[in-house]
Formats: structure tokens, C-alpha cells, sequence
């Protein structure tokens, strides 16, 4: 009989997890609750398991197995010329209900894996990634040198099993271990997007649909500053009208034509409302801040950037030592390199001019942008 070890009454899950890893490094077959449906996993290191592994599945029709990755940044390790859109898709949906599935995966570590298992989960130069969002799965990973091999618990053919009550039934004596978190909270397989360059499609819905998918490929630009009154939400505001002006459509449509741009401080309080000053100064060339609502930046919100845009070196430093490797590599505003000085307690003037020269900064990023 398999091991069933209860996650939801552990006081202490580490124990669970190094025997699950040590069950993988072994070459067994183990059962994992993800947020989706249970899943099946063997090392990716090791051939036999991943044979075991479709055994089990009582499956051998050629299709593709998932890899399960750490995360967006193990994920381009395995597909070395990932797009910006798979980037972000990696970025903004990992953890989480949704598998990528990328082309020109053999020059990636997929060719450093024995031949059947690259026959497994490389079938045609194509490779499906995934981060699942449960602790469990999550934990085991980090003690393992690779990645897993994974697919849904379940004979082919039958239901996805949402319980480790049914992964026993269907699967019995072929898994060595079952991790019972009880019923998954989605029940349902995951959303698998095809990326191929800077276009993408559904092959498969789940508990994302193609729309919510759709909702995470806007390109992300956020401004930084220190306070989020004064410049980054007038590099903001006067970025979404650069933008607007070039696409010919108005700035409430910039989103619907896949660009968001926000802002945010690293000592800002929540809820500010921009200088006044500012949001004269904004207005002498059509950007609108009546709405502004600072924020304060953190980590989540700078990994989901495709552009982290510091005002001075000063908040590039701050940006490089506390934010480096969530996301976007963080760059300053100026293309010549100066710092944009706080305008925060001058004259109007001292506003206008600090406008201005956000505004000349800006024609340098919306063609890199929109190139």
C-alpha cells in the first residue's frame, strides 16, 4: 500500500517533505495535491521513474508530460529564448493553474535529459512548464536537484483525481507515496497555453480562461520614485498620453490594446493623492492625475513588471539591492543617465520643469516599448 501522509494535520510539514523528496530521489512515484488535481511525479533526472511514472498512467501514446519548474526563472533554463510574453505569462501566472507550453525546447536543458525521458516531455521540440501552487510540491522541489516530471493523477481516459482518497483508488500500489491535503480547491486540470514568440493560444481551458489569460499579457510598466506623489505619478500620467498619442486611441483604452502603467514609491504611504503641483504640470500637456492613489512598491508588484523605471540612482541602487531577480531589471528614466530631482515643497515652476524633463525622457522608452 502506498504511504499517505496527512498534510492538513501535520504540525510540522518538513518531515513530509523530505520523504517525499527522498521517495523521488529513489525513483518512486508520488502523489501531490496542487491547486488543480492531484498530480503524479517522478525526477526528470531519473529515466525508470519516469517509466514507472507512465506505467501507472497506464499511458503510452506518445503525448507530452509537464515539467514541473521552480519557478519563471528555472523556466529559462529550459527555454533559453523565451519572448517577453512567456516571460510574463511565467511571471504572472506561477504559481498557479496554468501550464506553458513553449517550441525550441531541445536547446534548452530538455537535451541534457536521458533520451526516454526527453522522449516523455519533448516529443516534437515542444516542452509544457509548470509551477503548481501548493506548499507541498513547492517545498519538495527546492530539496531536488531537478525538475519532476508530472501529469494528473489518473489512468488515462478516467477523471483527474481531486482527492487522495480517489488517487489511492485509481493508482493503488503504483505510487510509493500520497501527500492527502484533501479535496483540491479547484478540481479541475490546468489551463495549458500554447507561446510561440509574442503570440499565444489556449489549447486547452481550465480554471483560467482565455480571457483571464488574455488579461495577463499587457505589457507592465511601473515608475518609481520615493514618495509616489510628485514624479512617478508624472512620468505615469504623462506616459500613458505618449503612449495614447502614438497608438491614436485614448488613454482609457491603452489596457484593451495591451499596455498598463502604474506607479509606485519606495517609501509611500497607501492612498496619497498626487501634489497638486504635479497634477497642474501634468495637465499643461493633456495627462489627467485627479485620480492618482499612491502606493507603495513591493515585491509581488515589482515581479510582475516588463519595465521598473527608477527617477534618480539613488532609487536604482534601492531598486537593484532590495528588488533584483523578481522581475524586469530595473532601469533609470533618463536615457543620458541624469536623475529627475524631487520637485516635492518647490514653486509651480519647479513642477513645470521637472515635467518637462520627464516628458523628454519618455520618447526613448515608448519606441523601445512598442517596438
Amino acid at each position: 500500500m502506498p504511504e499517505v501522509l496527512d498534510w492538513r494535520s501535520a504540525a510540522d510539514p518538513r518531515p513530509l517533505v523530505r520523504r517525499a523528496a527522498q521517495a523521488l530521489a529513489e525513483g518512486a512515484v508520488v502523489a501531490f495535491p496542487t491547486d488543480t488535481v492531484y498530480a503524479l511525479a517522478a525526477s526528470a533526472l531519473i529515466p525508470e521513474a519516469v517509466a514507472k511514472l507512465c506505467r501507472s498512467k497506464k499511458r503510452d501514446d506518445g503525448r507530452p508530460m509537464t515539467l514541473a519548474v521552480r519557478g519563471a526563472g528555472e523556466a529559462l533554463d529550459w527555454v533559453h529564448e523565451m519572448s517577453p510574453l512567456g516571460r510574463r505569462l511565467a511571471r504572472r501566472c506561477w504559481p498557479g493553474p496554468v501550464t506553458l507550453v513553449f517550441g525550441g525546447a531541445e536547446e534548452g536543458l530538455v537535451s541534457r535529459l536521458a533520451e526516454p525521458v526527453r522522449r516523455r516531455v519533448c516529443p516534437s521540440g515542444s516542452v509544457g512548464l509548470r509551477t503548481p501552487a501548493h506548499r507541498a510540491i513547492l517545498c519538495t522541489m527546492q530539496l531536488l536537484p531537478g525538475p519532476l516530471v508530472l501529469t494528473s493523477a489518473n489512468t488515462t481516459g478516467a477523471p483527474a483525481a481531486t482527492s487522495a482518497t480517489a488517487v489511492l483508488e485509481a493508482l493503488g500500489e503504483d505510487v510509493s507515496v500520497i501527500i492527502d491535503d484533501g479535496p483540491t480547491p479547484l478540481g479541475r486540470s490546468s489551463t495549458v497555453v500554447r507561446v510561440d514568440g509574442n503570440a499565444w493560444s489556449v489549447l486547452r481551458e481550465g480554471p483560467m480562461s482565455a480571457a483571464e489569460v488574455g488579461e495577463q499579457t499587457a505589457c507592465l510598466t511601473v515608475f518609481v520614485c520615493t514618495g509616489n506623489t510628485c514624479r512617478s505619478p508624472l512620468a505615469e500620467g504623462l506616459f500613458k498620453k505618449k503612449l495614447a498619442e502614438r497608438l491614436g486611441c485614448p488613454v482609457e483604452d491603452l489596457p484593451r490594446r495591451g499596455f498598463l502603467v502604474i506607479s509606485a514609491g519606495l517609501a509611500a504611504m497607501m492612498g496619497g493623492a498626487a501634489a497638486d503641483e504635479a497634477g497642474e504640470a501634468a495637465r499643461a500637456y493633456g495627462a489627467d492625475l485627479t485620480g492618482h492613489v499612491s502606493r507603495p512598491l513591493t515585491p509581488e508588484l515589482a515581479a510582475q513588471a516588463d519595465y521598473l523605471v527608477a527617477m534618480t540612482r539613488g532609487h536604482l541602487l534601492a531598486l537593484a539591492g532590495g528588488f533584483a531577480g523578481t522581475g524586469a531589471r530595473p532601469r533609470l528614466l533618463s536615457p543620458a543617465g541624469e536623475d529627475v530631482s524631487d520637485p516635492l515643497g518647490g514653486e509651480q515652476h519647479v513642477y513645470r520643469e521637472c515635467a518637462e524633463q520627464i516628458w523628454g525622457c519618455l520618447d526613448h522608452l515608448a519606441a523601445e516599448i512598442m517596438n
